[in-house]
């Protein structure tokens, strides 16, 4: 496989022929990525480092993923305005294994060596930790954006925080990591991968950095503002969300997911496939088929879909609906609920309602739509 196709939609490659160089070595690379285990969803732009990785894989190369299970005592502070909460481990393990399930979708698992990097900063004594900091200056760290605002708007910065990039870098220096992978919020802590590695006497690694990618609001997609299309959700929400995308967008899109050009026609074609294509790779063409079936029914000619889901509804009365949606809808939140209700985007029996709480008798029986895609039938028993 060559440079070109390893390193496509790269934003950047550094050194200059740094990754040729690499490849001369004769050997399987160890590529890395870090994964931020906290992210409240995985979705496709995350996905974009992960198809770097996996072109790296085709080509005979090792995947290496780090999860950040001691680094998320911290939390990585890039484009944070405070600290971070410190995370319990057994959260952190669940996360963990809902990134793995999403990041399966792209990666070959036979090619993926994952680490944990607790293996060997839990190790670390306080004499390592000094060494370690003597490879960077403060004045670099402040180099940081969201550390220079913060500094310059007097909010504290802990200590902790400071050290979260030599710690990243440490990991490249544990795992020998030939290739680091990351977006562009990233760049800091790769290079400062760069920096440690040398300072403990390996080659430093290349930096791979991947572009980020915008969604329909016009802002950087993320799972936080809810503007994004996980690599695994629901079917019908994967190609509803899809459909969603602005035209203008198609051909970044095309060119960051499907990996190929935009082809000419008609957008709404174009869309259809992107959506089939997302949906497919997480859920196979079976459920891409019935996802379109159940958008052109629901969305495009507003009718309720054919197989809807039945539960039964709770114990007491009256019922609390935003528990309900949360619950049986796939609504994220309560309060994403109580915001929906407020917007007229839930009906039940196709009338919008706006009350927070419904009596049994209402809902016993009765088609309840979340938005435009979700609906379940609650019955009495």
């Amino acid at each position: 496989m060559s440079v070109a196709e390893l390193t496509r939609n790269a934003v950047d490659v550094l050194p200059r022929g740094g990754l040729e160089e690499k490849l001369k070595l004769g050997r399987p690379l160890r590529v890395k990525l870090g994964i931020d285990v906290t992210a409240p969803h995985i979705h496709i732009g995350n996905g974009i480092p992960l198809q770097r990785m996996r072109a790296f894989q085709d080509a005979g190369h090792t995947g290496v993923l780090i999860v950040g299970d001691y680094t998320a005592r911290i939390g990585d502070p890039s484009g944070a305005s405070i600290e971070r909460p410190i995370i319990a481990p057994e959260e952190i393990d669940r996360m963990a294994a809902r990134f793995f399930e999403s990041a399966y979708t792209i990666l070959d698992p036979e090619r993926t060596e994952v680490r944990y990097n607790g293996e060997w900063l839990a190790k670390v004594d306080f004499a390592e930790v000094l060494r370690l900091t003597r490879s960077v200056t403060v004045a670099r760290i402040l180099e940081r954006d969201d550390f220079a605002k913060r500094f310059a708007a007097q909010q504290a910065i802990s200590v902790s925080e400071l050290l979260y990039p030599l710690m990243q870098a440490y990991d490249s220096v544990a795992v020998e990591a030939d290739v680091e992978l990351g977006g562009t919020d990233q760049l800091y802590n790769l290079l400062t991968g760069r920096d440690v590695m040398e300072a403990y006497g390996l080659e430093p690694q290349v930096v791979l950095i991947t572009p980020l990618i915008e969604s329909w609001d016009g802002s950087k997609m993320s799972g936080s503002k809810g503007n994004y299309i996980a690599l695994v959700e629901d079917p019908n929400e994967q190609f509803g969300k899809t459909m969603r995308l602005p035209d203008e967008l198609l051909p970044d899109y095309y060119r960051l997911v499907l990996e190929r050009d935009l082809p000419a026609g008609d957008p709404m074609d174009a869309k259809l496939q992107l959506a089939r294509f997302i949906v497919t790779r997480a859920h196979g063409p079976e459920a891409a088929s019935r996802a379109e079936d159940h958008f052109t029914r629901v969305v495009r000619e507003r009718e309720a879909p054919q197989d809807v889901p039945e539960a039964p509804l709770p114990e007491g009365d009256p019922i609390h609906l935003p528990t309900l949606l949360v619950e049986h809808l796939g609504v994220g939140s309560t309060s994403e609920a109580r915001r929906l209700i407020a917007q007229g985007g839930v009906k039940v029996e196709g009338s919008p309602v706006s009350e927070l709480d419904l009596p049994r008798a209402t809902l016993a029986g009765a088609l309840v739509q979340a938005g435009k895609r979700r609906f379940m039938r609650f019955s009495a028993a």
